[in-house]
């Protein structure tokens, strides 16, 4: 049955609490691949509670709760196998604590006509349960094959392409035979990264990272490589997801800056094509 966009732009979805501890935030980037090599002051910071620094990209984990949500939107009966994740758009008020608690609220923002597949937008905003003050904003572009074809509004074209000059910074990001394994006890337990049968049904011969695994390993070279390894100057990341890393890959990623943001592209070493492409953090 195709998707009733009026009804599902309409729908009211739940909110979510979530909260978090500096142990769940040096869980998160353990995943990521930090702490190595673990005598490095830099790599010590986000994976020790002395003075913990947070990357931006944990407002990920703090909202994917909430987008199971959209499974309760009138108009959305979909066939829940044919959905991908396309692009992942993070906004980031103020820099992310190493605890606290937001509540999050989901809402369908758009849904764009692709011809053989539908884009759905998915927003989650974040805000402090304390203080009511807005930290974070994720938006999930999620593509749904088979649902397109109504006639409606395709949406904006991509943006972000990496530059043709060469790249301002290049950073290789060795990941573990286990990062999958690691990564996963943040909170996304989908067999795909951890069941090599379930892997099989999928088209491949071995369990895949988390794509959001690789959209935090990219932003955490990002802030090392640009920022200094501070954090804070993230205001905005955003990337779509275009192949997929096997665990024990390693990542490279290459940023080109530019006035107010720093254009990504990232690759794996040994393999043609990119796995994560149209990437860009604004910085302050």
């Amino acid at each position: 049955m195709p998707i009733d966009v009026e009804a599902a732009l309409a729908s009211e979805l739940p909110a979510r609490n979530f909260s978090w501890d500096e142990d769940r935030v040096i869980l998160y980037q353990l995943g990521l691949g930090a702490g190595s090599p673990p005598t490095d002051p830099r790599e010590l910071s986000y994976a020790y509670e002395g003075d913990l620094a947070v990357l931006p990209s944990f407002g990920t984990i703090a909202a994917s709760t909430s987008m199971a949500a959209i499974g309760a939107a009138r108009g959305v009966d979909i066939n829940w196998a044919l959905l991908l994740h396309g692009e992942q758009d993070l906004e980031i008020e103020r820099p992310i604590p190493p605890s606290g608690e937001v509540v999050s609220r989901p809402r369908i923002a758009h849904i764009y006509d692709k011809g053989r597949a539908a884009l759905m937008v998915v927003e989650v905003t974040s805000t402090d349960r304390r203080t009511g003050e807005l930290l974070f904003t994720n938006r999930a572009s999620l593509f749904i094959r088979g649902e397109g074809g109504w006639g409606g509004d395709p949406g904006p074209k991509a943006g972000h392409q990496a530059p043709s000059r060469s790249p301002d910074h290049i950073v290789r990001s060795p990941t573990l035979p286990q990062q999958a394994l690691l990564y996963r006890l943040s909170g996304d337990k989908n067999p795909l990264h951890a069941d090599p049968a379930f892997a099989a049904l999928g088209g491949f011969d071995r369990p895949i990272l988390h794509g959001l695994c690789t959209y935090g390993i990219v932003c955490k070279a990002a802030v090392d490589a640009v920022l200094g390894g501070d954090p804070a100057r993230a205001r905005r990341y955003r990337a779509r997801f275009t192949g997929v890393v096997f665990p024990g890959e390693t990542v490279v990623t290459r940023m080109w800056e530019e006035e107010e943001k720093v254009l990504l592209e990232a690759s794996v070493e040994g393999r043609e094509g990119t796995v994560l492409s149209n990437a860009a953090m604004w910085v302050s």
